[in-house]
């Protein structure tokens, strides 16, 4: 009998904690600062201290979920076998969304940071250079190790204790608020708490990555206890440093109606604090944040269309092509690149709109699948079980589905519209549910 080859269990509680933050980035905070300021009228540590709860709602409910399935695949694998697999296919369809966009807004990004830096050179010249430069390198198979990325974060952390220090020894020299306790940026009497949650329906995009660690639940050591409290662990922590240095940049840059482009108002921020040397050094951190997450990203995505296309879920010709010289999925990577050159006509709020969109769905489908398997299914119902797997989860259910109507407009057109295509593809699938929809295999993104 053959042997069955299989994922080798060794992560314990810190490395896997440690994959979520680096998967979160120190640095995302301020991908969105000056358009979430904007939003949230300068209430930002109060949009995220909204966006944390309802994330620690949804994070408790990944943990009975992993439990229940220690496998890959996250939202998807719950909400196939606790409710439905035609509806597991469209949560899998939704964060397909969030895989698409991903290598898209990293783009987008860099290009604004450096278009800011560098305003002789057009926006539309950096978007196209960072397409051609990550496709290509994820055409010829160059990869970033585990050592690589570790050095990116520790970069990134660096950067912000600088910027922490810089901003401390600003407030305490005078500027800005000239204080270090204040209540406005969590309660401003002026300021009315939709523009609050406003801004934490676009924060979401911050916390992408809490949830990234169940799909090592198959190389975790005692996975069933381990990666609960990972995922708990990872969002509060995430959620703990955005609010923290949310706060301090509030303190040192009270007025966000001051920033000449809410895009790139972190540069400004940096600038404001530490003259153009550490602006320079901040630019290079946000880069580099870009510049990780775009090629990890893209990968992802192009490998997750590659298991797609080999399990007939889409053409195999296409998308199940392997290159023979470079052994990458060229096809799919192109693909991509050329779905990543939208951030020409999509502006900061849009695009980020569009990733929360498949996100929200994934987080709200999470509480929902513990309600079915544990208190429909198993019947689990006595006054502890029922706040653990009915009120808890409901809670968090709303939290989602309250951050999701708060989102951009053309967000909740187009996350609609991919939601019907992907309703009327399963349609044609399962020839009108008549059979069993096919899988998508999440697993093999993180294995290849």
């Amino acid at each position: 009998m053959q042997n069955q080859i299989s994922l080798k269990r060794t992560l314990t509680l810190f490395p896997v904690v440690i994959f979520g933050l680096a998967y979160m980035a120190p640095m995302t905070v301020f991908g969105t600062y000056g358009i979430a300021s904007e939003i949230s009228h300068g209430m930002l540590p109060a949009s995220y201290i909204v966006a944390l709860i309802a994330m620690l709602f949804t994070a408790y409910s990944y943990g009975p979920m992993v439990r229940a399935y220690p496998l890959s695949g996250s939202a998807y694998t719950y909400t196939q076998k606790s409710i439905s697999p035609h509806l597991g296919f469209i949560v899998g369809w939704a964060i397909l969304m969030d895989y698409l966009f991903l290598p898209m807004i990293n783009i987008l990004l860099n290009a604004i940071y450096l278009s800011a830096a560098f305003p002789a050179i057009p926006m539309w010249v950096w978007i196209v250079f960072w397409v051609i430069v990550l496709t290509v390198i994820n055409i010829l198979g160059i990869k970033v190790t585990t050592n690589v990325n570790t050095v990116l974060v520790l970069f990134q952390v660096l950067v912000v204790i600088i910027f922490i220090a810089l901003s401390i020894k600003g407030v305490a020299g005078g500027m800005g608020t000239g204080t270090f306790l204040t209540a406005l940026p969590f309660f401003n009497p002026e300021v009315s708490y939709a523009y609050v949650l406003a801004g934490a329906s676009i924060l979401c995009l911050s916390f992408l990555g809490f949830d990234s660690v169940t799909m090592l639940s198959e190389e975790t050591i005692d996975a069933k206890k381990t990666i609960p409290k990972a995922v708990m662990l990872t969002a509060f922590i995430g959620g703990l440093w955005f609010i923290l240095v949310s706060y301090i940049g509030y303190l040192v840059y009270p007025d966000y109606t001051a920033f000449t482009n809410p895009d790139s108002a972190s540069l400004e921020l940096a600038e404001h604090i530490g003259g153009t040397l550490f602006s320079s050094l901040f630019l290079a951190g946000l880069v580099t944040t870009g510049i990780a997450s775009g090629l990890s990203s893209h990968a992802s995505v192009s490998r997750l269309l590659f298991a797609m296309g080999r399990d007939g879920i889409l053409p195999r010709k296409i998308f199940g092509y392997i290159h023979p010289a470079f052994k990458t999925p060229v096809y799919n990577i192109i693909l991509i690149g050329i779905f990543s050159l939208s951030a020409l006509f999509l502006d900061l709020v849009t695009a980020t709109s569009f990733i929360n969109f498949g996100a929200l769905v994934a987080f709200t489908f999470v509480n929902v699948s513990v309600i079915a398997h544990y208190y429909v299914k198993q019947r689990k119902r006595s006054p502890k079980e029922t706040i653990r797997y009915l009120l808890l989860p409901v809670i968090g259910a709303l939290f989602n589905i309250w951050l999701w109507t708060n989102l951009d407009k053309h967000a909740l057109l187009l996350g609609t519209i991919w939601a019907a295509c992907g309703l009327i593809y399963l349609l044609f699938m399962t020839k009108v549910f008549s059979k069993r929809p096919p899988e998508m295999h999440f697993e093999d993104v993180e294995s290849m």
